[in-house]
């Protein structure tokens, strides 16, 4: 993964990543801005983070970090739990998956995943 460095923008994270890394990262970031157009762009927790909505926090938020092997795909666990099965090939979380760098990233269940969160915060069940 990258090193202790405290990342002022995304470019400055993706750019501190190994180059395999750094290319299912920018897939993964194109696909939320496929499902979410109007999503910002931020850093939180030192990671690369998107509200969905304006001023969105936290749980308003999907996530995503880098490292050697996979990268990690943070969606809320209420998307988890909806897309379980579909997910059930990867190594998952309470509220995360692992994408294999070496892998095709799963576009179409990646921008399904951001369309329901979205959805879900669009209609206050946060």
């Amino acid at each position: 993964m990258n090193d202790s460095k405290k990342y002022k923008t995304v470019d400055e994270y993706l750019d501190r990543q190994c180059e395999k890394t750094k290319e299912r990262l920018i897939e993964l970031r194109d696909c939320i801005y496929r499902a979410a157009p109007n999503a910002i762009e931020m850093i939180n927790y030192n990671i690369p983070a998107y509200a969905l909505t304006e001023g969105g926090k936290r749980d308003q938020q999907i996530m995503i970090a880098g490292y050697k092997k996979h990268i990690g795909f943070y969606p809320h666990p209420t998307v988890m739990e909806k897309f379980d099965q579909e997910l059930s090939g990867y190594k998952k979380g309470k509220g995360s998956v692992q994408f294999a760098v070496d892998k095709p990233l799963p576009k179409h269940l990646i921008i399904k995943m951001v369309k329901h969160r979205l959805a879900l915060i669009k209609k206050g069940k946060v």
